[in-house]
């Protein structure tokens, strides 16, 4: 099977996680804030100890890939890229808004089967990162940067209970009023979860060119600049 290094810092909270053979071996997490730069490094020398300490060799590493932070993506794909130079692991990139559905699929047994799943990631006033999904993972609509409204999601609405989630769903509560519109609290993206989606791509072998591979920003980064006094 497999051990898989996994790093995820598309948001504000910034996570590591340690899976082998799919069963979650070593974890952190650091919830408040953008707190990739000051904790990262940390939490990836405790995860590399740990499994160097008990004699686990890894098999790949893999990252969330975004939407995301900007700054947040760049570090953690920074040092996934690291750690495979160091260690001549291949690289595994993951959509950050998929490893969202994960927590989702594994909690919620009951949606129905017609279910499609909206995670949300804020960029900004109205607008989110967002795409929509199957129960199995299909994608059904491209990820996009979106402006949410009273019509956003309506075709899709009338057809389909839609289950929306993520840092940016909560702004969009109180505009989305579809009865077939549903908000879950409290998912976030994390390491933890990145385990079965990273297990099948390896089963796969889909790897990235570590040289190459950039994380997938969505959006250009834009600098503010501050007023002259």
């Amino acid at each position: 099977m497999s051990c898989i290094l996994h790093i995820e810092t598309a948001t504000d909270a910034c996570s590591v996680a340690v899976s082998q053979d799919g069963a979650l071996i070593f974890q952190q997490a650091e919830m408040q804030g953008p707190s990739a730069a000051q904790r990262l490094g940390g939490m990836v020398d405790e995860a590399l100890s740990f499994t160097d300490n008990h004699a686990i060799p890894f098999d790949a590493v893999a990252v969330s890939k975004g939407p995301g932070s900007y700054t947040g993506l760049r570090i953690g794909v920074s040092m996934a890229k690291g750690v495979c130079y160091a260690r001549n692991l291949p690289l595994i990139a993951l959509s950050t808004l998929e490893v969202m559905c994960v927590p989702v699929l594994l909690v919620n047994d009951e949606l129905p089967d017609d279910s499609l799943l909206c995670p949300m990631i804020d960029a900004r006033r109205m607008e989110v990162y967002t795409s929509l999904y199957t129960r199995g993972l299909e994608q059904r609509m491209p990820v996009t940067p979106l402006v949410i409204d009273s019509n956003s999601f309506a075709e899709q609405l009338d057809s389909h209970p839609i289950y929306f989630f993520g840092n940016g769903s909560a702004k969009c509560e109180e505009v989305i009023r579809h009865p077939n519109a549903h908000f879950i609290p409290n998912i976030v993206p994390l390491a933890k979860w990145m385990s079965p989606l990273a297990e099948k791509a390896y089963a796969r072998a889909q790897f990235e060119d570590v040289a190459y591979f950039e994380p997938f920003y969505l959006k250009e980064f834009v600098a503010i600049k501050k007023k002259m006094l």
